[in-house]
């Protein structure tokens, strides 16, 4: 309890966070006790985004609306879901903001049409492009490339897992705090240099989705207890 305590201490900003996936991962941590800041280039884009969270989990939650750049000078955990084709100039501006925070990115390099076949950046993978920009002074973790926003609203956490890759041993303990305070299995799943399987079994979830009429394929491991 004293641990879960400390963790909500931390302030998250949601940038790009007026999408869907952004405003899942908004809703999961106000429902156990973070405050939440959505980020948007347009604030007006922000507040609709927190009025839209509000009326699904309660007017009295922590959440409010700013410009990126505000909300990422708030907040000390800095969440990015931004679609791939914005994803270099947001980490681009947010590395003078970021320094000595922790930033969780979730982005997935898809370029539409092809939502189904992996696109690998010239560094590898987001997370690896994430880390090119922004350096070794802020610590980087990716997380939840593999879960849907239709799970992230429906607060259904047991049947699929999250891998969180990242730049430290400590970044990705914090990431796993993280992921599983929501109620997800979290799962150390390395250095970043390994996003690019989280990262590439999206488009395969998604080809999964639509051969089968669904919204919400995932993962799990197996033959590991924790």
């Amino acid at each position: 309890m004293e641990e879960k305590a400390i963790l909500t201490d931390h302030n998250i900003a949601i940038i790009g966070g007026t999408g869907k996936e952004g405003k899942g991962l908004a809703c999961g941590w106000l429902k156990v006790g973070f405050q939440v800041v959505i980020g948007s280039r347009q604030v007006e884009k922000a507040m609709a985004a927190v009025q839209e969270v509000k009326s699904i989990i309660g007017d009295n939650m922590p959440l409010t609306g700013m410009v990126n750049t505000d909300a990422a000078k708030l907040a000390d955990i800095v969440v990015v879901t931004v679609p791939y084709s914005a994803h270099r100039e947001t980490i681009t501006m947010l590395k003078p903001l970021v320094k000595n925070k922790l930033v969780v990115d979730v982005t997935v390099p898809i370029l539409p049409p092809k939502v189904t076949v992996p696109h690998l950046p010239p560094e590898g993978s987001a997370g690896l492009e994430t880390r090119a920009i922004l350096g070794d002074e802020t610590e980087i973790v990716t997380a939840f490339q593999n879960i849907s926003y239709e799970k992230l609203m429906a607060g259904e956490f047991d049947d699929c897992d999250v891998l969180v890759c990242g730049s430290s041993k400590n970044s990705r303990a914090l990431g796993v705090k993280l992921v599983e305070s929501m109620g997800f299995t979290a799962w150390d799943a390395g250095p970043l240099e390994n996003s690019v399987v989280a990262e590439a079994l999206t488009p395969v979830l998604i080809g999964i989705n639509i051969r089968h009429g669904s919204s919400s394929a995932g993962i799990r491991i197996t033959g590991v207890k924790k």
